[in-house]
């Protein structure tokens, strides 16, 4: 063999067979990955998206365990004895209103609160097109406000710098979960999520439901005390015999009025057709000005205002965690990166016969 004209070719290359490469269907496919997977915003999600809480969740165990932990202290300790010197509806009561606490709790801590979509890159870019109508060619930020009429009335719509596009009414951005929320409440840590359009009704029954929890178990442990002390001729003994329902006393003690306060301050809003933001910031009291007072919102009537706010239909979710991402963006870049072959070292040149021989690359005698 005189002359060898020949092309070194990565042996690793020749690993997949021609019959597997011009079978499609022996291709290992690559998982499409869904959106909640590439969210943008500080949340966390479980159940394949179908559930969404916040990042900083930490005090919602403890919320969870002191109702949990209250709760069963009652069962155990205080409702057999109440249930044999007065009746077996005390149970009963306390584990409906159990029930519709932990499951309102849930509801609004795993509930979308009305997070809204962060605009495309052409959308932000088509927004800063219709501010920036001088035709310059460098760039200038878009102005913070834009003024819209709601009910004859002006209202001032703020520019998010991070959604990249102007906060509908009544919306605006939690700097915790960092996304812009509807009808934004506020971020309660206690039930671990915002508080928003879509979950408002759920954190409203839940602090109702839990004033009468509280409000039950705490008269119930007080008759419980009272009973025993009667019995047994001294306030003491009865503490002794059941200590559990001293830890009862305090834990309800403290956090009624708390709950009691929180419930008759959203019972407010409610009935105004109000938010927590609003109310704090003084959007529509007068606060910002005369020109700014009255809420356009209101329906000026406390029933239509409860109804609309609770009994509404509601509204879906707007980000859609559980679509697929588009194609071009479902591989990760650790996959990715691992697609890319290393650098391929040749053979010497004293095997330069053999390569040929191996791979029939043109060779001639």
């Amino acid at each position: 063999m005189k002359n060898c004209e020949y092309q070194q070719i990565d042996p690793r290359a020749l690993s997949v067979s021609p019959l597997s490469a011009q079978n499609p269907a022996e291709k290992k496919v690559q998982r499409p990955r869904r959106k909640w997977e590439a969210f943008p915003g500080k949340n966390r999600f479980f159940c394949d998206g179908r559930l969404i809480l916040a990042r900083q969740n930490g005090v919602l165990p403890l919320t969870l365990g002191l109702i949990v932990v209250t709760s069963g202290l009652f069962f155990a300790f205080d409702c057999p004895f109440l249930v044999e010197h007065l009746t077996v509806c005390i149970p009963v009561i306390g584990g409906v209103l159990f029930l519709f606490v932990v499951a309102s709790l849930l509801r609004t801590s795993f509930t979308d609160p009305g997070i809204l979509p962060r605009a495309t890159a052409d959308e932000a870019a088509d927004i800063e097109r219709q501010i920036d109508t001088s035709g310059s060619s460098t760039y200038r930020p878009p102005p913070r406000t834009k003024e819209i009429l709601i009910n004859q009335q002006v209202v001032k719509l703020k520019y998010c710098f991070t959604c990249k596009m102007f906060r509908p009414p009544r919306t605006s951005h939690c700097s915790l979960c960092d996304n812009c929320v509807e009808r934004f409440d506020h971020h309660c840590p206690w039930v671990g999520n915002c508080v928003g359009k879509r979950n408002y009704r759920y954190f409203y029954s839940f602090i109702i439901s839990l004033s009468f929890l509280t409000s039950f178990i705490f008269a119930c442990v007080i008759t419980h005390i009272t009973l025993r002390s009667q019995a047994k001729k001294g306030i003491v003994q009865a503490v002794q015999e059941s200590p559990a329902s001293v830890v009862e006393l305090v834990i309800c003690f403290f956090s009624i009025w708390s709950i009691l306060g929180l419930s008759g301050f959203h019972t407010y809003l409610v009935a105004s057709n109000l938010t927590t933001n609003e109310d704090i910031k003084g959007s529509w009291s007068g606060k910002r000005g005369a020109e700014e007072s009255g809420n356009p919102y209101t329906y000026s009537n406390i029933i239509t205002n409860c109804c609309a706010t609770l009994c509404g239909p509601m509204p879906p979710s707007l980000i859609d965690r559980r679509g697929f991402l588009p194609p071009d963006e479902a591989i990760p870049a650790a996959a990715a990166s691992e697609m890319e072959l290393p650098p391929f070292t040749p053979k010497s040149d004293a095997n330069m016969e053999e390569n040929c021989q191996e791979f029939s690359l043109s060779c001639t005698a």
